[in-house]
């Protein structure tokens, strides 16, 4: 895969994370930092790091299989593969200035 198809492909899957939400907040889990890492291999398989607001989220399994169907979801997506990681943890600081402004903390 070219890096521009590369690019594009990645810009699709942040689009399509951006219409998944946390149900208890009114941000999409991109904006809220919950994305923490998204690779692409050259047969479009994608790789994904996220987290949680609290690691004992009681719809953990929920928000992980509606941001895995998000992903497929994405036309050229072959496959994902999620890997949910607490390390770092997650903070406010890691939401975006969107994120921050909508919730009222700027």
């Amino acid at each position: 895969m070219g890096e521009n198809a590369k690019t594009a492909l990645e810009a699709n899957i942040v689009m399509a994370l951006r219409q998944v939400y946390d149900p208890e907040i009114p941000v999409n889990i991109y904006d809220l930092g919950l994305i923490y890492e998204i690779n692409v291999d050259k047969d479009h398989k994608v790789d994904l790091k996220m987290t949680l607001t609290a690691p004992n989220c009681p719809i953990a399994d929920e928000l992980v299989a509606n941001v895995a169907e998000a992903v497929r979801d994405v036309p050229g997506v072959v496959d994902v593969v999620i890997e949910l990681v607490f390390e770092p943890a997650w903070s406010q600081d890691m939401m975006s200035e969107e994120a921050k402004l909508e919730l009222g903390l700027l």
